[in-house]
């Protein structure tokens, strides 16, 4: 990926210390595919539903930027599902992947749906095949098994999720991946699925599974304790090959990994090429946003309206001079498509009034510029929002010289 901006520290451009420190060991990370699941776990999200135009849109821009794969749904839903999937894996070029249970049906559905990829998947800790599945161990594995050969004879590629991974006993674990990985399952994905990984033990379990198959890994990581994203990190550090992400991190309960805080944390801090067309990353957050009708927090990672926005002086006035001072150093707004922003505020210092002021046309002097930041500062103190007009307002108040005025 190509940008006019340098992404990693460089001593000839002037380093960036955070990696010259604490964290200067980057080579954790060789590669890392992106499966994005916004359009199936991500529609999972409570109160939310796309539209079928919606769901091409979305998928037409995933794509565009080069995801790897695009899981489009769960084909046995429903004929509207049915046709998305289909519709989906007619018109893009990335992988397209259709859910199923461990069902002969879901497997047959998806696999008509002309999908590249089925993922089948199956309760294995014990209080799913209990008390949600109703069934019991030996089962879940036989219809594991089957499943899988039915999707690799199909000519698809088959992929397996062990449900509850991080809560299914390690012995069973083991069993049923070495059953599946035999039937001829390409992929295995562990799943966290109710959220309660955490970084060193989700990186153990993947360890655990790669000794066990020869497939290639995926993660799933969800949300729950705040944990996703670095969870799906860690088992990436442990040898996944590829991290399933919705846009926004939508999905179940408190939603998945997301996809801008996953690709940017490798191609920024790991300095690992995803493949991903990142400067798009902003207008997808966007169109998710819209059409899952999620607003998304102003303080999310890389996307949130504050992401790269600054109203503490001291904060305001080190980017001003070098934005590394208070920014990551390794991830500018324009890697994603965004801008930086200077806040007005109660915090608000004279450096960000006096720049907002220039790029207004006025030539303040120092005192002109005290004067107008006492005037911001009070007004924010006051919960009162401030803009740029009020600013310009409170320089024509003062009789702030312009540059025309300057110039005449």
């Amino acid at each position: 990926m190509e940008y006019n901006v340098t992404q990693r520290h460089d001593p000839q451009k002037g380093g960036v210390e955070f990696f010259e420190g604490t964290l200067a060991h980057t080579d954790e990370i060789e590669s890392v595919r992106i499966f994005d699941t916004t359009l199936r776990d991500g529609e999972q999200t409570p109160r939310t539903s796309f539209s079928p135009d919606e769901k091409r849109e979305i998928a037409a821009m995933l794509d565009e930027m080069g995801t790897h794969v695009i899981e489009a749904g769960f084909p046995a839903n429903g004929d509207a599902e049915f046709a998305a999937v289909r519709d989906i894996a007619e018109s893009t070029d990335a992988t397209t992947c259709a859910l199923a249970r461990i069902v002969d049906g879901d497997v047959e559905t998806a696999l008509d749906t002309g999908a590249e990829m089925v993922h089948v998947f199956a309760s294995t800790s014990d209080v799913q095949i209990e008390d949600s599945m109703h069934t019991t161990r030996e089962d879940v594995l036989e219809r594991a098994v089957s499943s899988v050969e039915r999707v690799a004879e199909a000519g698809a590629i088959p992929m397996f999720s062990p449900m509850d991974a991080t809560r299914t006993d390690p012995e069973y674990m083991a069993e049923i991946v070495e059953a599946v990985s035999e039937a001829g399952a390409e992929w295995i994905n562990i799943p966290d699925t109710c959220g309660v990984g955490t970084p060193s033990r989700f990186a153990e379990l993947v360890a655990h599974v790669s000794e066990h198959t020869d497939a290639r890994i995926d993660v799933h990581t969800h949300d729950d304790f705040g944990m996703a994203t670095a969870n799906a990190i860690a088992g990436v550090e442990a040898g996944a090959d590829q991290v399933q992400v919705s846009v926004n991190g939508i999905g179940e309960r408190a939603g998945n990994a997301a996809f801008e805080e996953v690709v940017m944390a490798v191609e920024s801090v790991y300095g690992v090429d995803t493949g991903i067309d990142t400067q798009r990353i902003t207008e997808l957050s966007e169109m998710i946003a819209e059409y899952s009708e999620v607003e998304t927090p102003v303080n999310k990672p890389v996307v949130g309206a504050n992401a790269f926005a600054h109203e503490s002086g001291i904060h305001a006035a080190g980017v001003i001079e070098n934005s590394d001072t208070f920014e990551t150093g390794v991830m500018k707004p324009e890697m994603v498509g965004a801008e930086r922003e200077f806040v007005l505020g109660k915090h608000t210092g004279t450096h960000a009034v006096r720049k907002h002021l220039r790029q207004s046309g006025f030539v303040p002097t120092e005192a002109e510029v005290r004067q107008i930041t006492r005037k911001v500062k009070d007004r924010g103190a006051a919960k009162n929002r401030v803009t740029v007009s009020d600013v310009q307002r409170f320089a024509r108040e003062l009789g702030v010289d312009s540059h025309e005025e300057v110039k005449a």
